[in-house]
């Protein structure tokens, strides 16, 4: 990062001495100045009244004293700490994950920091992550071209963002609005599948009739409600009961369980491509024969190819290494 003005370099190495201690020459380091430049900097900001001091072997810090927390909201703050690293796409994220840590008493703090190294090494663009922010912040309409996947093509989209949501599956990170331009309805963008993304002058407001948790209910990923659900009954062998009770899946309803040990239940899911539930058939894949879709029959027809196509697969490559 290019430090273009001093006082730009003295905010940010408040803030570096408030998440740790450091040592003058770490300071040169990050900031490309000597280290008789850092000195100087550390008594302009005791100057100022900010509590610097010395620590430890030549290690400088700033008290910082974390606000008063629960210990279950600590671990709350500590495990978005984490899933923030694991989602990631940018080493932006960093200034975030570190500001995040300023706020956990010890040891919740250094682990966290601890464990959280690397994201400077990621090289995810960020051009998109920005745009999509501001568009919301400043609700202004976003102008991009999109790529569905599995298509070859870019098609041009101009997207009113309502709400940001994080996949619980894949961790990716998803634009949720109007798409006024071709389908004009409320729609899901993947943000890692846009390109040339950039703000409209004109502005927007958001409707009071949506509501993220409504749109979301029924969700297994991130497809919300737009017409309607479809009804999924489904029934586990025993092995997978455990799992499916102590699971807490989005609207899966346990209709009772069989004399032979096996679970019948239903749930509500969004269809997607071809009246199919799509997030929901790759959670019902996760249970490999443990589970038997009984309902709608589009769906069964579906699981029941996908598993045929993987009989065939294995069977093509036994015969193979049998050769």
């Amino acid at each position: 990062m290019e430090w273009k003005s001093r006082t730009a370099r003295l905010m940010d190495m408040v803030e570096r001495l408030k998440l740790k201690p450091h040592r003058v020459k770490e300071l040169a380091e990050r900031y490309g100045v000597t280290e008789r430049t850092v000195e100087r900097d550390l008594q302009t900001l005791q100057e100022q009244g900010y509590p610097v001091e010395r620590v430890g072997r030549g290690q400088y810090a700033l008290r910082d004293v974390p606000p008063s927390l629960h210990p279950v909201e600590a671990l709350a703050l500590f495990a978005a700490g984490r899933l923030l690293y694991h989602q990631a796409p940018t080493k932006q994220y960093g200034s975030a994950l570190e500001k995040l840590a300023r706020m956990l008493p010890d040891p919740l703090r250094s682990l966290l920091l601890q464990s959280t190294r690397g994201l400077e090494a990621k090289a995810g663009e960020s051009r998109t992550l920005e745009m999509v922010a501001r568009a919301l912040l400043e609700r202004r309409a976003l102008a991009f071209e999109y790529r569905s996947g599995g298509s070859k093509n870019w098609r041009p989209k101009e997207l009113e963002v309502y709400f940001l949501e994080v996949n619980r599956t894949n961790l990716g990170l998803y634009a949720i609005g109007y798409e006024r331009t071709y389908h004009k309805g409320i729609l899901t963008f993947k943000l890692s599948r846009m390109r040339n993304t950039r703000l409209l002058e004109d502005t927007y407001s958001f409707p009071k009739d949506f509501d993220p948790n409504a749109y979301l209910r029924q969700a297994w990923g991130v497809v919300g409600a737009r017409a309607g659900t479809v009804e999924v009954r489904l029934r586990f062998t025993p092995e997978a009961a455990w799992r499916v009770l102590e699971g807490d899946y989005p609207g899966l309803k346990v209709e009772g369980e069989l004399p032979d040990g096996r679970l019948s239940a239903s749930l509500q899911a969004v269809p997607f491509k071809g009246g199919v539930p799509w997030e929901v058939l790759a959670w019902l894949q996760s249970f490999g024969p443990r589970v038997e879709v009984l309902s709608p029959p589009e769906l069964r027809s579906l699981w029941l190819e996908e598993a045929r196509k993987v009989l065939e697969l294995y069977g093509t490559r036994q015969e193979m290494s049998a050769v």
